[in-house]
This record gives structure tokens, sequence and C-alpha cells, in this order.
């Protein structure tokens, strides 16, 4: 059974700085596209950060130069490192793992971001 567990979610002021992991248990985790989401409260989830099995990645505008998303193959975990949070970064952070019509996701992990 595919589990992803993210981690490293809290309170954190604004301009702080954040680093999500995601731990999969993916038998062939080196062949998924990996993702990160978000969703606030009222909003549509919508897409962070990609990054696919050839290491390319693709940000949401609102996040391009500060937000930074890697895999390491090697321990089948996927990171997003977060700088320079704003306030409208609050939300639950979803990873998932993507290959072809298969889509896993993960519980989520809060990130809230004060003024």
């Amino acid at each position: 059974q595919v589990q992803l567990v993210e981690s490293g979610g809290g309170l954190v002021q604004a301009g702080g700085s954040l680093r999500l992991s995601c731990a999969a248990s993916i038998s062939r985790f080196d062949i998924y596209a990996m993702g990160w989401y978000r969703q606030a409260p009222g909003k549509q989830r919508e897409l962070v950060a990609r990054i696919t099995s050839g290491g390319n990645t693709n940000y949401a505008d609102s996040v391009k130069g500060r937000f930074t998303i890697s895999r390491d193959n090697a321990k089948k975990t996927v990171y997003l490192q977060m700088n320079s949070l704003k306030p409208e970064d609050t939300a639950v952070y979803y990873c998932a793992a993507e290959f072809m019509r298969l889509n896993y996701w993960g519980q989520g992990t809060q990130v809230t971001v004060s003024s």
C-alpha cells in the first residue's frame, strides 16, 4: 500500500522559512513525478511545485524565487524549502505522487504564517 507522509509544517512569522518533507513508501519512487499542493480555507487546492522523475521542476508564479522543490530518490523523499514566507502562504500542504494514471496523496501538513 502506497503511503505519503508529510512533515515539517508549523507556525512561522512572515519572512521566515520552513522545510517540508514527504516520505514515500513506493517501490519505484524514482519513476514518479512528485508534487506539492496547498489548500487554503475556502479555496481550491492548487499546485505549488512539481518535480519530474528526471528532475525538471515547475512552480506556481506566486512562489517562484522563494520555494524550492527537490527529491532524494535514495531516501524516497521529496522536499519543499520555503523561504520568505508570507501570510498568504498559509494553507494545508499536500504531497502527491503521480505516474501515468496513478495518483497518490498524503494527509497534509499545516503551514501557518503570521504577520
